[in-house]
Parts: structure tokens; sequence; C-alpha cells
């Protein structure tokens, strides 16, 4: 079929159509027609599998093999470790190259040790957000202290767009009225309007701080809607419960904390990494304030152009 193809493309050409307009014609990208032939120039009638002309050079696997290995990136997945490779200028390459490197290492289990789920459930079904601060959710997460049976409380506010914390509070009281203050703190942070209060959804589950009367009151005097989730159903929170899962999934969460103080210094180093440092999977490995300012197009275009620069360097020295 590929010959077929290739041949159409040349009795196209030689009849004065270009190749740009034969590949539209027969609905096929012009890069895999030029892959082809390149291939097709290199085999040079010899039979057995060909080498991929933009395969990954030699120095460039030793480098992610390195990468790998370097304690600064062991808990970093290959997905993780393909976009830092790329913003640092080091390797231009996919994740999955990534991948088979690390494989070869044996670098490809979960370095931290945490279970994980079987991925038997069925996340909810919601509408896609396409701007920041167009739907929050918000939740509040037990934090253990070093007493048994005495905790911390920690009320966190989440973008969903751009899985930005805009606000968070650790307190000894579990009451809706510091949700009330965290939610508000929220708004003023965001410097939000009358009129982007109206369209913005804030999605909780049905916790007694959630649905008490003060709560459900201030929300509608700002003109916030309310969205409730299912009883008995967490998934229907989704974001916020991973986050509260990635943050104690973190090798540096202390697991205890000794006073209120000492769990506020840590969230507020923790956070601010967590919103400007930290590249999330969910948004395209940029962070949530990349994402929340509408950077994340440019970098992912940047991220893209390096690759594609990096797959013509290789096809030029495999050729050579």
């Amino acid at each position: 079929m590929k010959l077929e193809i290739l041949a159409v493309i040349r009795e196209a050409k030689e009849e004065g159509r270009s190749e740009e307009k034969a590949c539209e014609l027969l609905q096929i990208s012009v890069r895999r027609v030029r892959e082809w032939k390149v291939r097709e120039e290199l085999a040079d009638g010899k039979p057995g599998p060909q080498k991929a002309p933009h395969a990954l050079l030699k120095v460039e696997r030793r480098s992610i093999r390195k990468m790998a290995r370097s304690a600064e990136y062991a808990d970093d997945s290959h997905r993780i470790l393909a976009v830092k490779a790329t913003d640092l200028g080091v390797v231009h390459a996919s994740a999955s190259s990534f991948y088979r490197q690390m494989r070869v290492e044996g670098m490809t289990t979960d370095r931290r040790g945490r279970r994980r789920k079987n991925g038997s459930s069925q996340r909810p079904e919601r509408e896609e957000v396409m701007e920041a601060n167009k739907r929050w959710c918000w939740d509040i997460s037990y934090l253990r202290t070093m007493l048994k049976g005495i905790f911390l409380y920690l009320y966190v506010v989440l973008d969903e767009f751009s899985r930005k914390v805009v606000a968070w509070r650790v307190s000894k009281s579990l009451s809706h009225l510091e949700g009330m203050e965290v939610v508000d703190e929220a708004v003023g942070c965001e410097g939000l309007r009358k009129e982007e209060l109206e369209i913005l959804n804030l999605h909780n589950d049905r916790g007694i701080q959630m649905r008490a009367k003060g709560m459900v009151k201030m929300l509608k005097d700002l003109g916030i809607n309310q969205v409730f989730s299912r009883p008995r159903t967490p998934n229907d929170n989704p974001f916020v419960e991973s986050a509260f899962s990635i943050v104690k999934g973190e090798p540096e969460y202390p697991g205890r904390f000794e006073s209120e103080g000492g769990a506020r210094e840590y969230f507020t180093e923790y956070f601010e990494g967590y919103n400007t440092i930290r590249l999330h999977g969910g948004i395209g490995y940029v962070t949530p304030e990349q994402k929340h300012r509408g950077l994340d197009v440019a970098i992912l275009a940047e991220r893209a152009k390096r690759k594609e620069k990096a797959r013509h360097h290789r096809l030029t020295m495999y050729r050579r």
C-alpha cells in the first residue's frame, strides 16, 4: 500500500501537481509520506527492518538515562522527566522515548511505593471548562497531629480548569465559618467582580459545613452557584480529592504535625511550590499558575517546536 501511494504521488508530481496537493487528495499527511520516502531511499533494496531515521542519538539516550538515575529527579515519572528535559534544554524527546530508555534501566515502576487504585471506578460526567475562575471546588481534609485522636483541618479551594489552589487554610476548628472565610478569601485573591461571580460554580460534597445555612446564604448573596455531590459519592468531587492525595503522597509530607503553626508553615511553602513549580499531568505538564494565567499555550507550543527541531536534527545525523 505504501509503495502504491508513493507511486501515485510521483505520477501526480510528473503531471505538475504539488506533493502537498496530492497528499490532500489522498487524505494522508505530507509528513508521513516524506518519512516513507526517506525510509525507501535508506533501505536501498536491503531486506529486514531499518532503523528509524529520527531515532534518538546515542548522546540523547545517555542523557536520558543519566537524568533518570539522578537523585534530583528520583520522584519524577517519565512524563515529568520528558517535560523537564525539554524545558531545561537537555533532551527534546517524547515521554514514550524516555519510558523506553528508563525501562532498560529498570526505573519504570512507581518509586514512591504507594498503592494505586484499580481504576474500575467511573469518573462522573462534567462539562469542559475553557477558562479559569468558572468552576471551583472545595473540601476539608484531616491532618494528623502527635496526639492520637486530635486533628487539624486543611481547607482547600481549587480552580478545576487550572488546578490552582486559589485559597487554603489550616485550622483546629471543623466549622462552616472557616469554610466561609476561605471561600471569601479565594474571591478576594482572584479579584472577581459581581458579574464574574454570577457565572462561577462551586462544587462541594454534602458535609454539614457545606450545607450550613450560613454557607448557603453567603454563596447565594455573592451570586455563586453552589453544586452538591451525590450522597456518599466522593468521586463526584474528584479534583480536590486528587489534590489531597497528591499533597499527602509527597515524599516530604511529615504525616503528623506538632502544632497548628508548624502545619501552616509547611503548607505555605508547599502550596507556593504546588502552584508555581510542580508540573501537573492533568493540564499538559505546566504549573497551575501558568495554566491559570494562560501561559500554557505558548509553553506547549515551544516544547513541540523544540521536539520537532530535535527530530529533524536526528534525521540529518542519520543521513550522514
